[in-house]
């Protein structure tokens, strides 16, 4: 058992080498692929929000489909090799019409992708589920190098190299996703007490400010190349930003226990909220690279910190029972409505104030946040409560 352990992980942390190593050709140089092919930033909002979209309807939807039939392993083989052959169809289709029916397609099978491989690796570590970052941290790690390298190939060719590139990985995941583990465990959505849930004030107001946070991440996402371009840089130096916020991201994640040891799930979410509020507005005001590569060190704050307090801040708020849901409910309002409506909000902002007003314009969006979270830290901070 312990030998058949050991496989399962070393297959999880593959599994998300690969996964987010195509995410690390796909976030920083997809957008800037359509910014060549001509689009607007409106069009490139929607092409980013459609994929946001995406994350909310079809995680859930594919979810309840392979818990009611036990058919986790084979819907998660299915959706990799779909979504290998969809996007393949980029090869072949530039015009905005075609890539918006391509996006949509693509988002139905890979949005579920990374709930899936969350639910394996957590059914493979059974009861040492603190080791998660170390499996985790394979992806970080493929994400890190990824975008150094492929900057600087894409300066020695063109950026839609990656549109082979991201096809070569994602084939690679779908074959090799034939080897996930089989598991009996059932996984099950309680319902018994959702509501209770989602009434309680705490929950609301931390979603409320969960979303804000997120909405100011879309001009992040969506924009970022592209500024760092305008700005005259090169893609090597895009690919080096990119690498340095998730290196300090990596470094949270495995120093997670000693963090949430020291300080409350609030203060953390509290911080982190504040933490944007200055990223945004350097990066709204910094043309030198020093500023810029200080700014992406806060990714370490703003992405890592509020991400893994967020996941436990809802699970202590969630009813035993409704453990699944409630983190179902915080991925769909951050993730998915979020930074949809931060890349839509982020497209039409770039093409009517430009890259400088979008970001101080996210970083009152995560100021929001801050204040509406005060609702949560002030009685935290009366009452004692820590994370």
């Amino acid at each position: 058992m312990e030998q058949h352990d050991a496989t399962g992980r070393r297959v999880m942390g593959g599994q998300y080498f690969l996964y987010f190593g195509v995410l690390g050709m796909f976030l920083p140089y997809f957008n800037l692929y359509c910014f060549h092919l001509g689009f607007s930033g409106i069009e490139i909002g929607v092409l980013s929000g459609v994929r946001s979209l995406a994350m909310i309807i079809f995680p859930i939807a594919w979810g309840i489909v392979a818990d009611r039939r036990q058919a986790r392993r084979p819907i998660y083989i299915l959706c990799n090799f779909a979504a290998t052959g969809v996007w393949a169809l980029y090869l072949f289709w530039d015009d905005f019409i075609a890539m918006f029916w391509i996006t949509l397609a693509y988002g139905v099978f890979f949005s579920p992708i990374i709930a899936f491989m969350e639910a394996f690796t957590m059914e493979v570590l059974g009861g040492e589920k603190k080791r998660y970052g170390r499996i985790r941290a394979w992806g970080t790690s493929a994400f890190i190098a990824v975008v150094i390298l492929l900057g600087e190939l894409i300066d020695a060719a063109a950026v839609d190299v990656i549109l082979v590139l991201i096809l070569a990985g994602s084939f690679l995941q779908a074959v090799f996703s034939v080897r996930v583990p089989r598991t009996t465990r059932r996984r099950v959505i309680g319902t018994g007490r959702a509501k209770d849930f989602l009434r309680r004030r705490a929950t609301l107001i931390f979603l409320g400010a969960a979303f804000l946070m997120l909405v100011s991440h879309g001009a992040y996402y969506g924009f970022f190349s592209i500024h760092l371009e305008k700005l005259g840089y090169d893609k090597s130096f895009i690919g080096i930003a990119w690498a340095l916020a998730s290196v300090a991201e990596i470094l949270v994640m495995l120093n997670s226990d000693r963090i949430f040891r020291r300080f409350s799930l609030e203060n953390v979410l509290l911080l982190s909220l504040l933490i944007a509020v200055f990223r945004w507005a350097v990066l709204s005001r910094a043309g030198s690279a020093a500023a810029i590569l200080a700014s992406q060190a806060l990714h370490a704050l703003t992405y890592a910190a509020f991400h893994i307090a967020g996941i436990l801040y809802v699970d202590r708020l969630t009813p035993d029972g409704s453990k699944t849901l409630g983190q179902a409910v915080n991925n769909a309002v951050t993730y998915g409505l979020g930074m949809m409506v931060g890349f839509f909000l982020s497209g039409w902002l770039y093409d009517a104030v430009g890259a400088s007003l979008l970001f101080l314009a996210s970083a009152g969006i995560a100021g929001g946040g801050a204040v509406l979270f005060l609702g949560v830290w002030i009685p935290a901070r009366r009452t004692g409560t820590r994370g």
